[in-house]
């Protein structure tokens, strides 16, 4: 769901978007932080958002991390 918001603010697109790990964090509702293969050996870590339930509000992309490789650690950031 967050692919496109990424491949605007990279201004490129992704053949490969694959989520290999992720971790949660409850807030005002609920961060997670996704590793995601886009292809060769490059990884993203993505922050993404996801609101209360009453809020009614879509999956935001909030902040993210690029130049990633498979072995690093996926950190709260």
């Amino acid at each position: 769901k967050v692919k496109a918001q990424l491949e605007e603010k990279e201004g490129k697109t992704f053949d490969v978007f694959t989520a290999v790990e992720f971790k949660t964090q409850l807030v005002a509702g609920t961060n997670y932080f996704i590793k995601v293969h886009v292809g060769n050996e490059k990884f993203m870590h993505l922050r993404v958002f996801k609101s209360l339930p009453h809020e009614n509000e879509q999956l935001s992309l909030h902040s993210y991390q690029g130049s990633k490789t498979k072995h690093d650690e996926l950190a709260y950031f």
